[in-house]
């Protein structure tokens, strides 16, 4: 992992106008290239945040995020809440958050027409507690996975992580085992990645782990719950 920290980052446009970066050494994205919010929207709102929400109708939600980068999960969490009046507390970890010159270059906060909030997301303390808005509060962890703790117990863990050939440390039974003991009793884990290889760890770590339909340009995704 401390490798991503000294490669080049590059930025680029996806297929529905949003922007994505890229690190062309590891030959990875932090979002699809066939649309940085759609596939957001598709994974993490959708199939992770609606999904907690049916779950457990008017109740307070508490969210991890492996993988804040551009942080445009956490805005799209943060537009639902403020929309909806769901109260969210979401603890996200970035081991090497952007520079700022980096995400003064990305248009989510134009796109969503929420360029405030966006703001507002990235110039938040790191490893401190910050209310954005009266339904959502931020802390952003500066730590990898591996040194992350926390007493907190999740409802929805919003897995998104370089993909497994980059980083294979981070899609192992071990580190689902440490995320499994993360969740809440009937809690969940949502991602992008479907591999089998994925899947038989998640299992392994004690989830009872459902394909779902993927985000376009993506057959399958992953569900995968920590069963009461």
């Amino acid at each position: 992992m401390p490798l991503i920290f000294t490669m080049e980052r590059h930025l680029q446009i996806t297929a529905d106008g949003s922007h994505t970066i890229a690190i062309p050494d590891l030959q990875v994205v932090y979002h699809s290239k066939h649309g940085a919010i759609g596939e957001s929207n598709h994974v993490f709102i959708n199939a992770g945040l609606k999904h907690c929400i049916m779950l457990q109708p008017n109740q307070p939600i508490q969210i991890f995020e492996m993988g804040f980068g551009t942080g445009l999960n956490c805005l799209l969490t943060a537009i639902y809440a403020r929309e909806h009046q769901i109260s969210i507390q979401y603890n996200t970890i970035e081991a090497f958050p952007l520079l700022s010159d980096e995400v003064a270059a990305l248009n989510h906060g134009d796109v969503l027409g929420s360029v405030s909030l966006f703001q507002k997301i990235h110039q938040s303390d790191w490893n401190k507690a910050t209310m954005l808005h009266p339904f959502f509060q931020l802390h952003k962890h500066q730590s990898t996975l591996q040194q992350f703790s926390t007493d907190l117990l999740f409802d929805c863990i919003f897995y998104d992580a370089f993909a497994p050939s980059a980083q294979p440390e981070l899609w192992t039974k071990e580190t689902f085992l440490h995320l499994f003991y993360m969740l809440k009793p009937g809690g969940f884990l949502v991602t992008y990645c479907s591999k089998t290889v994925v899947r038989r760890a998640m299992e392994a770590a004690g989830f009872r782990v459902s394909k779902i339909q993927g985000p376009f340009g993506k057959r399958e995704m992953v569900r995968a719950f920590k069963d009461a």
